[in-house]
């Protein structure tokens, strides 16, 4: 087993805790499966992992349903505690075995260079320290591990920029669990010393009229093997 039982690098048990915010995110998440076209996203983020995956962020456990069977288990850390508790519920009806812990992305509570893939997915919005939580995600990869990412961020014109920015700095964070819309998760990983692979840019949801929150990215990239490191 990866999980260690001790708490890491001083991150407490349940480092984010949102429990109005985790409620109203597992009600809106289940209906944007199908009204917004979240599942078949889930689907292409997922197609073709195979061996040891760890999830951060695994939020109410959505993407399970989603993986191939080549995913030999799967580690999901989520650290809030509601919506932990409805991973669990979901990971019981997985097809693949799931094993869901507490833990923060900036520590992550696993061996270095223990999995075959990482995946994150609408999470790098609320991490508190994006570089830090790319540094973990590097770690816990084997040389030439994979990451899939689903991430929304920065987009628009001018006008959508600037109207980002300033809810960043005011009010989105704290009414939307940490969440921030103007981060660029592409860049981010590029700036971590991951390889990019292909990505595609994308409205979710794609059609009605752009919020702060659609613009969104769909792509892979890689640890990259210790000799290009």
């Amino acid at each position: 087993m990866a999980l260690r039982p001790t708490r890491a690098r001083g991150v407490p048990r349940d480092a984010v805790h949102h429990p109005l915010f985790a409620r109203c995110y597992a009600r809106v998440s289940v209906r944007a499966e199908t009204r917004m076209g979240m599942g078949p996203v889930r689907e292409r983020l997922l197609a073709g992992l195979s061996g040891r995956v760890i999830e951060i962020g695994a939020g109410n456990g959505l993407n399970f349903a989603h993986y191939p069977g080549t995913v030999s288990e799967i580690v999901a850390i989520e650290p809030e505690r509601t919506l932990r508790r409805l991973a669990v519920e979901a990971a019981l009806r997985a097809q693949v075995p799931v094993d869901v812990a507490p833990g923060a992305a900036e520590a992550l509570p696993v061996k270095s260079e223990a999995f075959d893939a990482a995946v994150v997915s609408l999470v790098l919005c609320s991490v508190r320290d994006v570089p830090r939580a790319l540094g973990e995600l590097r770690r816990v990869l084997r040389p030439g591990g994979e990451v899939r990412f689903f991430e929304h961020g920065r987009g628009g014109g001018r006008v959508m920029t600037f109207t980002q920015r300033a809810l960043d700095r005011t009010l989105w964070p704290a009414l939307s669990g940490g969440c921030h819309v103007s981060r660029e998760p592409v860049a981010a990983l590029r700036e971590a010393g991951f390889a990019l692979g292909p990505y595609r840019r994308m409205m979710m949801p794609e059609n009605g009229p752009p919020l702060p929150s659609s613009y969104c990215v769909l792509g892979t990239a890689w640890r990259p093997a210790e000799a290009e490191a």
